[in-house]
């Protein structure tokens, strides 16, 4: 019988809810302003719920009563006493007609660069949550939303994700506006282009397109615009959200899109022919087109000279084929191609693994996963303790297991050898897609060996060559091959060599490097 009522209790709320869904929370607010200053707080009010972190100031100015709103912690209060509320009070306009004095209070008495006029409830609460300040009036149907926006935000940092020996310091922050004056500060140039989005139903958060008009192609906007406009959802708290939204293809491990928290790669990839994706509150900038070369570029790759920085990046190409492909040639010769081993080498293998209970697979599977929870366990941890934690860890694990005969030393060399190699890769998205696709290879060398390696290699060309970033094939330049992208995709080519953008962005202007060599 008890149970008989509770789904009869659950049946009847689930019929309240859906014969009126919004009876708790309005989506918008609609409700033109009146005339009366204090029925038009009570709507404020009501729609906030009279919440804690509301502020709302009484005084007059002349005959006039007036009320300013806003919002603690949003707003720079000592901005709002100063060009605002004193302005305000010290004013001899005495008008009798409300809307004249609104007026002058727009023209003369408050000193602030954004003014503008609302009448809705629907644009003074969007104000509101933005960190604006609200300007009521008794007797007139009009409002005065101030730019006063401030409050405490984060100051601008090195990035902690992105860590270089030389370049620049500064980093995004959370703050768009701020992100969007570093790359002024970067690009000064009147043709950098800001186009703004706003997204999220309840959160209304400001997304910003930017791009260099005469050398990003016209066509690559008008798409990237049109993806996000396609974008309906309550909440997106970080540029992930929109980078899984507006990517070709979702089920790829490989990142369509670059997400970084430094301005000098954003600028970088701007003057390139690419398009950069702002979001408010996230320091993640999204940079796209993306292919297979950039996953694998530094910005400290064009800091340093180029025979330097084209040998860092071969280490770096070597460092992704040994993460990828080490465990599973070890699967592989150990279990199907023992004769393709060197004699001596074949007798040391056989030495070390004898006694060890399980086949080579699952010893590369338990070593591979016991490295990826200590490798996930130091990025969690706080870092000082993190790495601590990751090597000792690393070190007492791997020799305990040894010692008790459950793995091989050759096996410890090996997973130590693929963890090394893996740090190689400049960013966090890049590396996830390979350290997922070297659990692919080692159960491909388990069932047909070398034949199964080969065999996947070919399915994952296949994948990229197919694979495309808004519109652009992934595996440019190699294929299409554009030959002249090749001076800066291994091997680093001298800046005076240098001179065309990149073929694959199909650039408007495509010299970038006009002045001869003397």
């Amino acid at each position: 019988m008890k149970e008989r009522g509770d789904k009869m209790v659950r049946r009847s709320f689930f019929r309240r809810n859906k014969k009126n869904p919004s009876s708790n929370q309005k989506e918008n607010f609609t409700i033109e302003l009146g005339n009366e200053l204090e029925k038009n707080l009570t709507n404020i009010k009501n729609m906030l719920d009279d919440a804690e972190d509301l502020i709302i100031r009484h005084f007059t100015s002349g005959s006039h009563k007036l009320a300013i709103v806003c919002l603690e912690g949003l707003v720079d209060k000592e901005f709002v006493q100063t060009h605002v509320i004193r302005n305000l009070q010290e004013t001899n306009d005495d008008l009798s007609d409300p809307a004249q004095t609104l007026d002058v209070f727009f023209q003369k008495m408050i000193s602030l660069t954004s003014i503008k006029y609302a009448q809705s409830l629907d644009d003074i609460s969007y104000g509101l949550l933005s960190g604006n300040t609200v300007l009521y009036l008794n007797g007139i149907d009009q409002v005065l939303i101030l730019g006063t926006s401030g409050g405490k935000t984060r100051e601008i940092q090195e990035p902690v994700s992105e860590s270089l020996i030389r370049g620049p310091r500064d980093g995004f922050v959370e703050d768009i506006q701020t992100n969007i004056s570093l790359l002024r500060r970067y690009i000064r140039d009147p043709n950098l282009r800001f186009k703004s989005h706003e997204i999220g139903r309840r959160s209304k958060q400001k997304l910003v397109v930017a791009f260099m008009d005469g050398i990003t192609d016209q066509d690559l906007v008008k798409e990237v615009n049109r993806r996000l406009e396609t974008i309906d959802i309550d909440f997106a708290p970080e540029s992930g959200f929109v980078e899984q939204w507006i990517e070709d293809s979702f089920l790829s491990p490989f990142p369509q899109f670059m997400n970084t928290e430094r301005p000098d790669k954003v600028s970088a990839a701007l003057m390139q022919g690419k398009i950069a994706i702002l979001l408010n509150g996230t320091p993640f900038v999204l940079t796209a087109p993306t292919t297979l070369g950039d996953t694998l570029q530094s910005p400290e790759d064009y800091y340093e000279r180029w025979s330097v920085s084209s040998l860092i990046r071969i280490l770096r190409y070597l460092g992704v084929f040994i993460s990828m492909f080490l465990p599973a040639f070890y699967i592989a010769l150990v279990s199907y191609h023992q004769g393709m081993i060197p004699t001596k080498l074949a007798f040391s293998i056989a030495a070390t693994r004898e006694g060890v209970p399980f086949p080579s697979f699952v010893e590369a599977v338990l070593m591979g996963i016991t490295m990826e929870l200590l490798r996930e366990a130091g990025a969690r941890l706080p870092q000082s303790i993190g790495q601590t934690i990751g090597i000792v860890g690393g070190l007492v694990i791997g020799d305990a297991a040894v010692r008790a005969g459950i793995v091989s030393p050759i096996m410890v060399i090996v997973v130590a050898l693929t963890a090394i190699s893996s740090f190689t890769y400049p960013a966090y998205s890049v590396a996830i897609a390979f350290r997922m696709l070297r659990f692919a290879f080692m159960i491909a060398a388990a069932l047909l060996g070398l034949y199964g390696i080969i065999l996947l290699y070919i399915a994952i060309m296949i994948h990229i060559a197919n694979l495309k970033s808004i519109g652009v094939p992934y595996s440019a330049p190699f294929s299409p091959t554009f030959i002249d992208d090749w001076k800066d995709l291994v091997i680093r080519a001298p800046i005076t060599l240098l001179k065309n953008r990149p073929v694959t962005t199909q650039t408007r202007d495509k010299v970038r490097i006009k002045k001869e060599n003397s």
